[in-house]
């Protein structure tokens, strides 16, 4: 009996000495055979977010004058955004900064300026985007009605911003995921292989592009944008 034990012990062990070093390097040739592939996908969004910053200035030689003319440009602003459809609470007026020309050292000498310069800054933050576009472009009544801007400032006064992605990251995912499938699939079909699950996936990254990209152009300028994600999936070959 002990030796019918004996030889029941022996022979699993070589069993189990057979077949551990088959399985691992059944797995190592497994785990070899994979491919790794990229899903691109891509969704126009248009921004649900505006920021228009107006900065406006006066100069003169009377602080008080320059005074009461910044507090008419300020009314005629504020009036001219509210006739555009830009609440009165979406519009956030900063303070008046004073410049004394004659306590710059850097003044060159005999040069006569206004001494004072006075500039202010108005923010509008509103999800009325298109409201902020259609008061850009009538931005000329008011430099009729005398409000002087910020040259500096108003070369590109207004930010469009999207806030959505997370609502659009799922649907974006999945179209990536997708995208890499088929990738795999071509290359599986066209290597006599199949393929199987997926090893490991990196989402990538979102980006936020300008929907037209000129040259030198900035998202943030655009109200139409591009959102971008390639995703990076290694899949089994069987």
């Amino acid at each position: 009996m002990k030796k019918v034990i004996s030889a029941a012990v022996l022979a699993t062990g070589i069993a189990l000495g057979g077949f551990f070093p088959g399985y691992y390097y059944y797995m190592s040739n497994h785990d070899n055979n994979t491919v790794t592939v990229k899903g691109l996908a891509e969704m126009e969004v248009a921004a649900d977010l505006a920021f228009w910053k107006i900065k406006f200035k006066t100069t003169g030689n009377d602080l008080q004058a320059c005074n009461q003319k910044m507090a008419q440009d300020l009314a005629e602003i504020e009036a001219f955004l509210q006739k555009q459809g830009i609440e009165k609470d979406e519009i956030f007026i900063g303070r008046i900064n004073t410049n004394d020309i004659k306590t710059n050292p850097y003044r060159a000498a005999g040069v006569e300026d206004s001494r004072y310069i006075l500039d202010q800054t108005l923010t509008v933050r509103t999800l009325k985007v298109d409201l902020v576009e259609t008061a850009l472009s009538k931005i000329s009544d008011l430099v009729a009605k005398g409000v002087i801007f910020d040259n500096q400032e108003y070369s590109s006064p207004a930010s469009y911003l999207f806030t959505g992605l997370n609502k659009i990251k799922p649907q974006m995912l999945e179209t990536a995921t997708k995208n890499a499938k088929e990738a795999a699939e071509q290359f599986a079909k066209s290597s006599g292989s199949k393929v199987g699950k997926i090893k490991s996936a990196n989402q990538g990254v979102f980006s936020i592009l300008p929907r037209e990209q000129i040259p030198g152009s900035s998202e943030s300028e655009q109200i139409n944008k591009t959102v971008r994600v390639v995703a990076t999936i290694v899949y089994y070959l069987e």
